[in-house]
């Protein structure tokens, strides 16, 4: 499944920068099947909201909840830091809850968060996804959660 254009070597700069450009452009368009292109067959995404997952099958799980639960999701590359093999994907994500999320109906109220995305490639293709983002205040914007005054 994956691309003919990966191979034994490292990735350039400049071919990271263009997989991250197909990558946004895939997410926007909720395109979870070339999304997955990118994913070893043992990659594991560890992510707040939808804990440790092994495997392509599980990831694109993972995808198709996300994009189903907001079907508006748009993802904004704020900063991409690259050193050899690993890559710092600094975004926005906006969406708003109309699908509903993690078995709870949808509540129809929007969200913004700044995440961090953090890659390790080997042989061109992600092995380790760690997402990191504001899940509490993801939670607090949709109307999931409601905060207490102090």
């Amino acid at each position: 499944m994956a691309s003919k254009r990966r191979s034994e070597t490292k990735l350039t700069r400049k071919e990271i920068e263009a997989i991250f450009k197909r990558r946004e452009k895939a997410q926007n368009d909720h395109d979870v099947e070339a999304l997955m292109i990118d994913y070893a067959d043992d990659c594991v995404v560890d992510s707040p909201t939808g804990g440790t997952h092994q495997g392509r099958a599980a990831i694109a799980k993972v995808f198709k909840a996300v994009f189903d639960g907001f079907p508006d999701l748009k993802v904004t590359t704020d900063k991409l830091i690259i050193d050899g093999d690993s890559v710092s994907h600094v975004i926005g994500l906006e969406g708003t809850d109309l699908g509903g999320f993690l078995g709870v109906p949808a509540t129809g109220k929007s969200f913004r968060v700044p995440a961090v995305f953090l890659y390790e490639f080997r042989k061109g293709l992600i092995v380790r996804e760690r997402r990191i983002y504001d899940f509490t205040g993801l939670l607090l914007q949709i109307g999931v959660m409601k905060a207490k005054p102090v």
